[in-house]
């Protein structure tokens, strides 16, 4: 510790005897920074090799953890690849085997579960290192240069992923609870809000394709939102679910329905508009219709009064194919396309814009391909006519369009795992999608707060109170 003292001041010297300067100022900085960092892994390591007692009779001779009884083991033994957020270290610890001889278990150190290791890191450098893998762009080569960079931290990408994949596990079912939570504190500021709406919580569900190991072939992933409108229709914030390619989806029907369960089970203030805005694909209109549309209040029993606005852009898209095929592409399909996206936004918009495309329709001729386009697309106005009330939308402070989902599937999806060459097992890719998620939500800190907290420990003493012993005698 004084060796690291005196580095520092050094370095402090012999920038006071220099010539300033933007390079000096850079040496010293860095210099200075390194010294610190090498003064805080000293402590550190001197700190978390006191906890545990030099004499093995201090200790108890046998715990219990979750296979059984454990034996002390006298002597200490060294790990001396401990990541912290200074650097490396060597924890001497001393180890308990299991009981049963012929029983193959592995070796367990109070002192590491005690401290939280995971994968050999502490708690504060595996935050640093998930959190980083959690993060848009990132990829294996770009954290591990992170780590060695800003931390001193040599890790393999194999102990990298062991991490990663045991801190998701880890902060996984945290994530439900502190997202409705947050959900309602939004729900709380809303209702103060000034304006004339109603507050509005709005769910959103889309999909988008993920490419898939070991083929390569590409399959359709799932992600959702559920956000907060106030009173002047302004969006107050969102939490994000993602799911890994499932036939059905079924593991995203079931925990999206269970998020907006919780939140009205915890809220309890005047009822918000509930809204469901998205395109009308298979899945969206199938999570509606089954589900949304009969759910009931979790504390009441009364059926939920749920309004689902198709998408206006995805509307937007078949005017165009509509005005292409009755006019071809040109400037007459840009014109009446234009004109009738103004008319989908007035009252009793759809019934208008069908009405003008009849009329046209019987006016021109069209071939059997374009009459077939115009009549899918007509069909997909028509049908869904009550869902596309834009002006009554609107007039309630209501959003129209599914941005919010959309954008969704660009920053948990293509900004992480679409970059140039990624494939995925679906392991891997839910692994990295529950910490995006917790990270875009907004409830990292809390999230991982709860998941340290919850790690297993042995029923032992903890070293740190023989040490508080040993200094008090």
């Amino acid at each position: 510790m004084r060796s690291t003292g005196g580095g520092w001041w050094n370095w402090s010297a012999r920038f006071l005897q220099s010539r300033p300067s933007p390079a000096a100022a850079l040496a010293f900085e860095r210099a200075l920074a390194e010294v610190t960092r090498e003064a805080a892994r000293d402590v550190v390591e001197v700190v978390y090799n006191a906890l545990e007692p030099d004499d093995a009779g201090e200790q108890p001779t046998h715990v219990q953890h979750d296979a059984g009884e454990y034996r002390r083991l006298n002597a200490k033994t060294p790990n001396r690849h401990v990541a912290t957020l200074f650097g490396a270290i060597a924890l001497w610890r001393r180890g308990y085997r299991y009981i049963e001889r012929d029983v193959t278990e592995p070796t367990i150190f109070p002192l590491e579960m005690q401290l939280g290791l995971v994968a050999g890191a502490t708690p504060a450098l595996a935050c640093e290192a998930v959190h980083a893998m959690a993060a848009a762009g990132a990829t294996q080569r770009i954290v591990l240069a992170m780590l060695k960079a800003r931390h001193n931290v040599d890790m393999g990408a194999k102990r990298l992923r062991d991490l990663t994949e045991q801190v998701a596990v880890a902060m996984t079912p945290h994530r439900r609870e502190h997202q409705t939570r947050q959900v309602v504190a939004w729900l709380e500021k809303a209702r103060q809000s000034p304006g004339k709406h109603r507050p509005a919580l709005v769910v959103g569900r889309d999909g988008i394709t993920l490419a898939n190991r070991p083929h390569g072939y590409f399959e359709v992933a799932t992600t959702a939102t559920l956000s907060v409108y106030d009173r002047k229709g302004k969006r107050i914030g969102t939490v994000y679910l993602a799911y890994a390619p499932e036939l059905g989806q079924q593991t995203m029907t079931d925990e999206l329905t269970a998020l907006v369960t919780d939140v009205l089970r915890l809220w309890s203030g005047p009822p918000p508009q509930l809204v469901y805005v998205t395109d009308a694909g298979d899945n969206e209109t199938k999570y509606y219709r089954q589900v949304l549309k009969k759910l009931r209040h979790p504390c009441t029993g009364k059926k939920l009064a749920w309004r689902w606005i198709v998408d206006y852009y995805h509307a937007a898209l078949r005017l165009t194919t509509m005005a292409e095929s009755l006019f071809g592409a040109g400037r007459d399909a840009t014109a009446w396309t234009r004109k009738m996206q103004k008319l989908l936004l007035k009252p009793n918009g759809p019934f208008r814009v069908l009405h003008s495309a009849a009329a046209l329709k019987k006016r021109r001729t069209m071939s059997r391909a374009k009459r077939t386009e115009f009549d899918k697309a007509y069909n997909y106005l028509r049908q869904r006519t009550k869902h596309m009330q834009y002006a009554k939308f609107r007039a309630s402070g209501l959003p129209i369009g599914s941005g919010v989902t959309e954008a969704a599937c660009k920053t948990v999806f293509t900004q992480r795992l679409k970059l140039s060459g990624m494939r995925w097992s679906t392991h891997g890719a839910q692994t990295i999608l529950d910490l995006r998620v917790i990270h875009l939500s907004g409830i990292w800190d809390a999230a991982y707060r709860a998941a340290i907290t919850s790690y297993r420990q042995p029923q032992t003493p903890a070293p740190i109170d023989a040490f508080n012993h040993r200094k008090a005698a």
